[in-house]
């Protein structure tokens, strides 16, 4: 099977189904607003170490090699594709893929209150939403702190049900949450997760300034003229970023 397949089933999870929808957390939209409001002078929640990333906005001076895609800033790779995946019938950019070779990371940003992390109970989360559907789930230590190794069950191309890796990667910010998967060879092998990793490692989160409830998805944007065409500029045989940022990536499905 190839890194990504379209046709999404609701109980047939996988790297890009699972947990699409964070603010499902027993709040109602309003009482999200007043939590939101009542961190803003607060600390950011510990874990992250800003030395190896990613990076918040305000940690950034130079932003001249990036693609700016809204929330989620990335910096091109040699062989880079991008792929960006769209909610239809919100026509809304939901997630960044970064293909590289037989690996791929699919990037998702959130807002989060500045004083304590999510992570923890998106990860227990994620993982129950797998095991119920027949899948595994196991938390070990990686580069980016406490991540979870899954295998979800998926059909393959004669029918038979197969286990695919993906590895649920999770940074708590300053007011913001950075979800990524990690899937192909780079989930199961550690040679192979360099290229991904060093996405996930100089991805920038621009959380904004403007209040909204824990969980929601940040905005994403299609770069703008000059940010395609730098992107673009790179074909590969030049030592350029091989960027090609109007790909789209998969439909994703939601499950609850």
């Amino acid at each position: 099977m190839g890194l990504f397949s379209r046709g999404k089933s609701k109980d047939r999870p996988d790297a890009d189904a699972v947990d699409t929808d964070l603010t499902d957390d027993g709040l109602d939209r309003g009482d999200q607003d007043d939590v939101a409001s009542a961190y803003d002078d607060a600390d950011a929640p510990a874990g992250r170490d800003a030395s190896t990333g990613p990076l918040d906005r305000s940690e950034v001076d130079d932003d001249s090699d990036y693609l700016n895609l809204g929330a989620i800033w990335l910096r091109g790779q040699q062989g880079m594709e991008l792929r960006l995946e769209v909610n239809e019938q919100e026509q809304q950019i939901t997630g960044v893929t970064a293909v590289l070779g037989e690996s791929a990371v699919q990037l998702q940003a959130f807002a989060a209150p500045r004083t304590e992390g999510v992570w923890i109970d998106i990860r227990n989360e994620i993982a129950a939403s797998i095991v119920d559907a027949g899948g595994t789930a196991e938390v070990l230590t990686g580069e980016f702190g406490e991540e979870l190794l899954t295998r979800m069950p998926q059909a393959d191309p004669e029918g038979r049900t197969v286990f695919m890796p993906a590895r649920f990667v999770g940074v708590d910010g300053p007011r913001w949450f950075l979800r990524a998967v990690v899937s192909g060879r780079a989930a199961i092998e550690p040679a192979a997760a360099e290229g991904v990793h060093e996405v996930i490692r100089t991805a920038v989160i621009d959380r904004g300034e403007e209040a909204m409830p824990p969980r929601e998805l940040l905005p994403l944007r299609l770069p703008d003229a000059d940010g395609a065409a730098q992107a673009d500029a790179g074909d590969g045989t030049d030592g350029g970023p091989d960027l090609n940022p109007f790909e789209r990536g998969p439909e994703i499905t939601e499950v609850r």
